[in-house]
């Protein structure tokens, strides 16, 4: 199997790198600057110069939620024009795309767990454009995954680290107890897009771990995990967009159900709470990657 992982430095384009490492694949991976997916004549160069893939796992993105408010020509260039001319060049070669999206093209403005059929709504600028990337992508390969994930943490920058880094600082940290949805270990993602990769059941997919908690819970399991005694202050949603006025709104219940991995391939994501503890366990050695 032959394939390609855009956006391959970043927390899940590493973790597939090492599940793949385990298959018979030859893999190719590549970020930016050397190849920028929102450019047509970039991605056509790029597959013009390699052999045809397989598949394709798009993990590249603009992902600054706050940053996609004040630039989103940049966000929509990324997020929704990438994915449509990585999605030309594989039908024209016949691969399969598997691109990954999010829980934020949801409102999250009811509760119980969102499932793929539930209709789209998102209120930031980030979910508009990654709404508008699922569309196009599918829309130009008929041989495309679009797997939404959320609370994505694995090797680099994400919230576990800088909840850690910011109790090396200070005795407490506050974080939001109102907005709710799935945290995901990249690791255990980047297994389940190679699995969903070999199906045939082409559409939308939803993949994170099970169950579902706050920022401030997730915060405090962390801490709990590490042994550290930094405590969290809760705050609502509202307060910290009083302290932040330039964040973007975030869904309030944004959980998501892997419905239809339950109902073709099985459901191979773990609990979250188990999925953090061997993140925490092996992150100082392997940076998260399991």
């Amino acid at each position: 199997m032959r394939v390609l992982i855009t956006g391959a430095n970043g927390q899940l384009g590493l973790a597939l790198q090492h599940v793949l490492a385990q298959h018979d694949a030859i893999i190719d991976t590549v970020d930016l600057p050397e190849l920028d997916i929102s450019s047509h004549e970039s991605v056509t160069a790029w597959f013009g110069a390699h052999d045809a893939y397989d598949v394709v796992f798009n993990c590249a993105a603009f992902t600054n939620v706050d940053g996609c408010e004040t630039n989103f020509a940049a966000a929509f260039a990324a997020n929704a024009l990438g994915p449509m001319n990585l999605a030309r060049a594989c039908a024209a070669t016949g691969a399969t795309l598997v691109h990954v999206s999010t829980d934020y093209v949801f409102a999250g403005n009811e509760p119980g767990a969102r499932v793929e059929d539930d209709v789209p709504a998102p209120i930031s600028a980030y979910g508009r454009s990654k709404l508008a990337g699922e569309g196009l992508a599918l829309a130009a390969n008929p041989r495309t995954h679009v797997v939404r994930t959320a609370w994505l943490y694995g090797e680099g920058r994400n919230f576990v680290r800088t909840m850690l880094s910011l109790a090396d600082r200070f005795d407490e940290v506050t974080v939001v107890d109102d907005q709710v949805g799935n945290p995901t270990f990249a690791g255990d993602l980047a297994r389940e897009l190679v699995r969903i990769a070999h199906t045939e059941h082409f559409g939308v997919w939803h993949c994170t771990n099970e169950g579902t908690c706050s920022w401030a819970d997730l915060a405090e399991e962390a801490y709990r995990l590490a042994g550290v005694a930094t405590k969290v202050r809760r705050c609502t949603s509202a307060e910290w967009k009083a302290m932040h006025p330039e964040s973007a709104d975030r869904p309030a219940f944004s959980s998501l159900q892997n419905a239809r991995l339950e109902a073709t391939i099985g459901n191979g994501m773990r609990p979250w709470k188990e999925a953090l503890a061997e993140y925490l366990a092996v992150a100082p050695a392997r940076g998260g990657v399991a």
